[in-house]
C-alpha cells in the first residue's frame, strides 16, 4: 500500500501534472499568472480545496447516490472554497484582491471536480489524500513557474527583483493575456524536450 500511496502523489508532480499533462485548470493557469505571487497563490489555494475534497468525498463515497454524486461533489468543493476565500480575505487579502473571481472559480475548475469524480470517489482516504496533495503540488508549482516565467519576461523582474540586467527590455506582452499562451506552449515544449530524454 505505501508504494501505491506514494506513486499516486509522484504522479501529480510529473507524469499528469496537471496544466501540462492532463491539461485540465487551464483558465486559472492563463488569467492569474502575470506574477510568480499570484501563481503560488491560486495554486495554493486549488490545492487547499483539492485536498480537503478528495478527503472528504473518499470518506463518504460509500455514502452518496451515484445518480446525484457529481452535485454533491460540487456541494462538497463549494464549501471548501468559500472556506479558503474567508481564510484569504482574513490574512492574505492583497493576494485575495489580485486573484479576485478566480477564487469563487475554483468551484468549477476540471482538476479539482475531476479528481472527486475519477479518484476519491473510487479510492479510500489515504490513496485520495496523497492523489490531491500531488496533483495539487504539481499545480502550485506549474503556476509558479508560469507566473515567473510571465513575469520576469514582461516587467524584468521576479517579486520587484531584477533578474537581468539594465539594457534589458521586457516584452510587455508577456503580462498580458497572448502572454500567458506563449508561455505556456514554451513551457510545453520544454518539458516535452525533457520527457523525451
Amino acid at each position: 500500500m505505501a508504494k501505491t500511496v506514494a506513486q499516486e502523489f509522484k504522479k501529480g508532480l510529473w507524469d499528469e501534472i496537471p496544466p501540462f499533462r492532463l491539461v485540465l485548470g487551464l483558465c486559472p493557469v492563463l488569467a492569474v499568472t502575470t506574477t510568480a505571487e499570484n501563481g503560488l497563490g491560486m495554486g495554493l489555494a486549488t490545492t487547499f480545496v483539492l485536498v480537503c475534497s478528495n478527503m472528504l468525498v473518499s470518506l463518504l463515497r460509500n455514502n452518496i447516490p451515484s445518480r446525484i454524486r457529481v452535485p454533491c461533489f460540487i456541494i462538497i468543493i463549494a464549501t471548501f472554497v468559500i472556506l479558503v476565500e474567508l481564510l484569504m480575505q482574513a490574512f492574505a487579502y492583497g493576494l485575495f484582491l489580485e486573484l479576485g473571481i478566480f477564487i469563487p472559480l475554483i468551484v468549477v475548475n476540471c482538476l479539482v471536480l475531476g479528481r472527486s469524480e475519477a479518484f476519491a470517489s473510487k479510492n479510500k482516504f489515504v490513496p485520495s489524500l496523497a492523489d490531491g496533495l500531488g496533483m495539487g503540488i504539481g499545480f502550485t508549482l506549474s503556476l509558479g513557474v508560469l507566473g515567473a516565467v510571465r513575469e520576469s519576461l514582461g516587467t524584468g523582474m521576479i517579486s520587484g527583483v531584477k533578474v537581468f540586467g539594465p539594457s534589458f527590455e521586457p516584452f510587455e506582452f508577456m503580462v498580458q493575456a497572448p502572454g500567458a499562451f506563449v508561455a505556456l506552449g514554451l513551457l510545453l515544449c520544454v518539458m516535452n524536450i525533457i520527457g523525451k530524454k
